[in-house]
């Protein structure tokens, strides 16, 4: 699969071994070092953050060719590799049974990070760029994955998850629902007495950036003790993307 070469990146899928671990490093320094989670397949003696769907995604990666390392990870999940890996990342948190219903085909996102000194410039926009492809190749119509705020303290998320839930909840047919055994309610505030701007200020940039291209959540967050994050579910659709919103994704507008 052709990703194309900017002048400072390279970006492929991961092909072997050292593609992998070299993945797996970076999100441990982002994951376990910066935002303090933890797994039973964290390997802390060679600091690689690991799971069991490293067998069956696809890697994509991004390089920064002046460092040689890798900048930039994204995750992807096909629904016939989640056949043979025994279901979605997703499913441990969300009852996905509307997507997988839908009869279209989707693709879920994971383990999306950047080295913190490349954030903020174009490592983003050729990751997004390099999704934009993998899904046109793949022919896939919807994209779908947890995303996280830091930290388990709900009544300090309040604002921004009623935000998304009285703003952003996907439509019925799309609507995906936290389990009940863990399902985290989102419209603890009224719409009328929101704060909408810092409460959008406190929505992680991921998420804002999925917002502004169209994307969706599901009904309730997720709290995940041991990863220390609080998850909601985008879902996007892409053929609801705007032409302006499409180039956006592809890495044409900055």
């Amino acid at each position: 699969m052709n990703f194309g070469t900017a002048s400072d990146f390279e970006l492929k899928l991961a092909q072997t071994p050292a593609d992998l671990r070299a993945a797996q490093r970076l999100r441990y320094d982002v994951f376990v070092t910066e935002l303090g989670a933890s797994g039973a397949l964290v390997d802390h003696d060679q600091q690689l953050e690991k799971d069991h769907y490293d067998d069956f995604v696809d890697h994509l990666i991004l390089s920064c060719k002046k460092t040689d390392r890798v900048v930039g990870v994204y995750r992807l999940l096909r629904a016939e590799a989640a056949e043979r890996a025994g279901g979605f990342y997703s499913e441990a948190e969300y009852d996905l049974t509307p997507l997988k219903r839908s009869g279209r085909r989707v693709l879920e996102l994971g383990r999306s990070c950047v080295h913190p000194d490349y954030r903020g410039g174009a490592a983003m926009h050729h990751l997004w760029s390099g999704l934009a492809t993998y899904v046109a190749q793949h022919q896939i119509e919807i994209l779908f994955g947890v995303a996280s705020f830091h930290g388990t303290d709900i009544s300090a998320l309040a604002q921004p998850l009623s935000l998304l839930y009285h703003n952003h909840l996907a439509p019925p047919d799309l609507r995906v629902r936290a389990r009940d055994e863990a399902h985290q309610e989102m419209n603890i505030i009224p719409a009328a007495k929101l704060d909408r701007r810092p409460a959008m200020v406190q929505v992680p940039s991921l998420i804002k950036a999925y917002l502004r291209l169209g994307g969706c959540v599901g009904d309730g967050a997720f709290i995940d003790h041991e990863f220390n994050t609080t998850d909601v579910c985008l879902i996007m659709d892409t053929a609801k993307l705007s032409d302006r919103h499409a180039r956006i994704y592809s890495g044409a507008v900055k």
